[in-house]
């Protein structure tokens, strides 16, 4: 009997369970909607939305673009501005859309606060309920949060939400007088088609949530490191007898409790002993939570603080140096940023494996993820309001809206530890006073964070100067010079003794170095078959037709992997500068990643998806790019026998305070032997830069030509450096009596005509060519044609012309003076042989060489268009470059397998044309 009790007791309480309806308070409206394109605003009226719509069902979250709807794009993959500017989307919609769904409200929601969120909406989105508009937001940055309370009563509603993508604020984008090619317009990263798509949906949650009308609301937490005290302000619409607070770590642990004062809207504490500091190092979070009777509201925060001290930039008291990077919305499968924290998690943890401890949000501001994301990995953001203008502050509604997006950012991801620097926007132009006391309004409103006016300007003297609001200031030139080797390294011969400290150390604030490197690569055309989503790449397709056309395809791989490496000893050189320079308190690539708009961007050592282009390892690129870096001075590349290489030590440590360090260095040649080595003891390193730490010093012994590194490691942790430099003899091969050497294209036709070998170095000032260079093209060839083409040399290096001449395939630094004294000759169609293959830019795309060899009748010839001729006493490197072909034109290996006319080895320039100059890049 008993047991047939609890029988019916068991079912009776199931069935009472069924029939009782948990309180809900949330409704996840993910999943199919249905939805009508309305470009020309016919269905505005509001009795249009009260109507079930005869629409495409489409899933949400998510893009008409993810749903194929929109023009459909019918371009092909060839070379012209308008495929060669970017990815091309595959669909495009502009304009109105009208999403609807029905939802069912339950009775427990009567009277309570009805919102609805549509997390990240391009420009606008109009809610209606039942066919009545209720509200109409505007944000690029943050959620549209719709308070709908008044029309959701319990039951069934159909829900409304029309999103117009429409560019409703021009002057964000205003670049016209600078870039009058309207496909160079709508530069912001916020609404532009370069890097993500001008999408038409919601990309993130999209919900309904209840909750009591009287609650805790804005809950923002102060963490103050130099007073030890943690702050809460909240506004405070509850009608709780009594508040109560916790600050509990993120798996539940109280840490602190207490209560709050009757009708306060804000508390400070005493920072409590279990929590610990938040950094890179030791990313430690929280969760502050208020409690008003039921009802309760959390926010996490780090105990951190952000801080300048004087010019240092300063986080929790100690010195920190930015290793950074852009990120501007480069996400090519869905063209629009991820909103999920796994997906940021991702990326920082491939932009921490490659040193970096920073992400610039180049004129726009990341979604929730990933501040997340980057508040658990310990890493830095700066975000920028999302605009690149020319003309901030003419417009009254723009300017409007660009401050009501900025007290959304301040709201929205203020407690973030990850967040620690804003700008008002990228390069900007305009109202100067109006950026100034903006800044000063944005830190009364949150000293959570540091301001600045813009990164970086061209307008004088907001790019040069550091403005009276700036807190830090971000530039690539002071009032003194350069602070980046972009208008550096093709003018001044390779030394690496120097830092900035001459542009640099007058500046009154934390400085970092705008937008270095920008070193374009050769496109990857394996990259081709990865883009399967929203975008298609016909300008990497233009290139491989190209490619094809020309004969070029197979040297592809090996175009990318030569310009690749030319760009990382680039950044190896910017990196250490920066890092050596005591003035400096970071630096911000452009970039790690490539950039696929303005002309097709590929800056990248990682492809745009932060794929390894097989150029640099993580590992190898944390060498100079860590917390930790071993670091030397030397003078130059290339020595000659007897001379004296003197380097001194130095660490750049923004890791901790390192005592009793030991420092060992060796001199290793081609063979693998160590040929000089030496150690330094009882080194103490300081947070921050600490040089004159020990010396290297060493004869230089050169009976040949070869290839030296000097490494550099700190004893007994994973930190080590190293460089290449080039030893030559004094005495090398100049002459011959088996070859004529001559700089006479006249005398060569004469002696090649006699069958003999020739070796014809004409004056490469009056040569039909491209002006020889060292540092690759700048950007993009595209979006600044008005530049020399070149990206890098290609050289077999098992070559016998290398015999006596050591080279890797690549350029590296000892070719600099070679690529400055050379022209770069077109030879297509010309059957010869380059030796030292110049690669061509990917719009061109010729045959290009300075040092070829072919046949001429029954004579043989090489033929340079690089000076080894003029000052060889003073010019170790040509010297011996001439020294090594020689060697080879004498040797039996000499069998040019090509034949030309020798009339088509005239490439006498009769053309005058302007000298290039660094400024010609900016279209100035």
């Amino acid at each position: 009997m008993k047991s047939i009790l609890n029988y019916l007791l068991i079912v009776a309480i199931a069935v009472l369970a069924a029939c009782t309806k948990p309180e809900v308070a949330e409704i996840n409206l993910a999943g199919e909607w249905t939805v009508k394109l309305d470009s020309t605003n016919v269905g505005v009226s509001e009795g249009w939305a009260e109507q079930t719509l005869d629409g495409t069902p489409v899933q949400m979250p998510g893009t008409l673009d993810d749903a194929g709807l929109g023009k459909e794009n019918t371009q092909e993959p060839v070379m012209d501005n308008s495929v060669m500017w970017g990815l091309t989307r595959k669909h495009q919609y502009i304009g109105k859309a009208w999403y609807q769904k029905e939802v069912d409200i339950p009775a427990n929601w009567e009277g309570k606060n009805i919102e609805l969120e549509l997390e990240r909406v391009i420009w606008q989105s109009q809610v209606f309920v039942d066919g009545k508009l209720i509200d109409k937001q505007e944000s690029l940055i943050a959620s549209h949060r719709h308070n709908l309370s008044s029309s959701l009563t319990p039951g069934k509603h159909i829900i409304t939400v029309c999103i117009d993508n429409s560019n409703i604020y021009p002057l964000i984008n205003a670049q016209s007088d600078k870039y009058p090619d309207p496909i160079n317009q709508d530069l912001a990263h916020s609404y532009t088609n370069h890097t993500q798509i001008k999408w038409n949906g919601v990309i993130g949650d999209i919900k309904l949530t209840a909750s009591a009308t009287g609650k805790i609301e804005d809950l923002q937490v102060y963490s103050n490191v130099v007073e030890g005290t943690i702050k809460a302000t909240f506004k405070n619409l509850s009608n709780a007898e009594n508040l109560n607070y916790q600050i509990l770590t993120t798996v539940g642990e109280v840490v602190a409790e207490g209560v709050i004062e009757k009708g306060a809207e804000a508390i400070t504490l005493q920072k409590p002993e279990g929590v610990e500091l938040w950094d890179e190092f030791n990313p430690n979070l929280y969760d502050f939570k208020v409690i008003a009777g039921t009802e309760n509201t959390t926010a996490r925060f780090g105990y951190s603080q952000i801080a300048k001290d004087g010019g240092v930039l300063t986080l929790n008291g100690k010195r920190i140096f930015l290793r950074g990077n852009l990120e501007c919305v480069i996400f090519p499968l869905t063209g629009h940023p991820p909103m999920e924290k796994e997906d940021w998690a991702k990326l920082i943890a491939q932009a921490k494996a490659y040193g970096l401890n920073h992400l610039r949000f180049h004129s726009w501001c990341p979604p929730a993820a990933a501040f997340e994301a980057a508040d658990e990995a310990g890493f830095y953001y700066q975000v920028e309001l999302p605009h690149w203008s020319l003309h901030f502050g003419e417009d009254e509604k723009t300017t409007t809206f660009l401050l009501n997006e900025a007290d959304r950012i301040l709201s929205d991801y203020g407690n973030h530890p990850s967040f620690v620097l804003m700008a008002l926007g990228n390069e900007l132009e305009g109202d100067a006073d109006l950026l100034n006391s903006t800044v000063a309004d944005l830190r009364a409103k949150d000293n959570r964070h540091l301001f600045m006016t813009t990164t970086y300007s061209f307008q004088y003297p907001l790019g040069t100067i550091a403005q009276p609001e700036d807190d830090f200031f971000v530039t690539q030139k002071t009032d003194k010079g350069w602070v980046r080797g972009q208008g550096i390294f093709n003018e001044q011969y390779p030394n690496f003794n120097e830092d900035y400290t001459a542009t640099s150390e007058h500046v009154p604030v934390p400085l970092i170095s705008h937008e270095i490197g920008q070193y374009s690569v050769y496109p990857d055309m394996s990259e081709i078959e990865k883009y399967t989503g929203v975008l298609k790449p016909l300008n990497f397709m233009a290139v491989r037709n190209e490619l094809e056309k020309n004969g070029l395809l197979e040297l592809a791989d090996k175009f990318t992997y030569a310009s690749g490496k030319l760009a990382a000893i680039l950044y190896k050189e910017e990196i250490e500068r920066a890092l050596k320079t005591p003035a400096f308190d970071g630096f911000q690539l452009l970039q790690l990643q490539d950039f696929p708009g303005q002309g097709t961007a590929l800056v990248g050592l990682l492809n745009a998806f932060w794929e390894s282009k097989g150029v640099i390892s993580a590992e190898e690129f944390r060498e100079f790019n860590a917390e930790v870096v071993p670091l030397i001075r030397f003078e130059k590349a290339v020595y000659e026998d007897g001379e004296t290489f003197n380097a001194s030590l130095e660490v750049a440590n923004f890791f901790q305070e390192m005592k009793g360090q030991t420092i060992d260095w060796t001199i290793v040649n081609e063979a693998g032997e160590t040929i000089h080595s030496g150690t330094e003891n009882d080194i103490d390193l300081k947070l921050g830069n600490n040089g004159n730490l020990g010396k290297i010093e060493f004869k230089v012994n050169a009976e040949k030509a070869e290839k030296l590194m000097i490494n550099v490691a700190l004893n007994g942790t994973d930190y080590k450096n190293s460089w290449p430099i080039w030893v030559y003899p004094k005495e090398a091969k100049l002459s011959s009596d088996k070859v004529v050497i001559t700089t006479s294209l006249q005398k060569a036709k004469q002696e090649l005509e006699k069958g003999n070998t020739v070796l014809v170095n004409p004056d490469y000032k009056k040569l039909k060519g491209i002006a020889g260079r060292f540092v690759p093209v700048f950007w993009s060839p595209v979006h600044f044609p008005n530049q020399p083409s070149s990206m890098g040399l290609l050289m077999d290096e098992s070559h016998a012309a290398f015999n006596d001449f050591p080279t890797s395939e690549y350029t590296d630094w000892q070719w600099w003076d070679l690529c400055l004294k050379s022209k770069s000759l077109i030879v297509d169609g010309l059957d010869v042989t380059p030796i030292v293959r110049v690669i061509d830019n990917f719009v061109t795309n010729h045959h290009l060489t300075n040092v070829f060899e072919t046949k001429v009748g029954e004579g043989k010839l090489v033929y340079s268009s690089i000076d080894l001729m003029s000052n060889l006493d003073e010019r170790p490197v040509a010297r011996q470059l001439r020294s090594s072909l020689l060697q080879y034109m004498e040797s039996a290996a000499f069998n040019p397998s090509g034949s030309v006319a020798v009339d088509d080895l005239d490439f006498t320039d009769t053309s005058t044309k302007k000298q290039f100059e660094a400024s010609d890049i900016y279209n100035d």
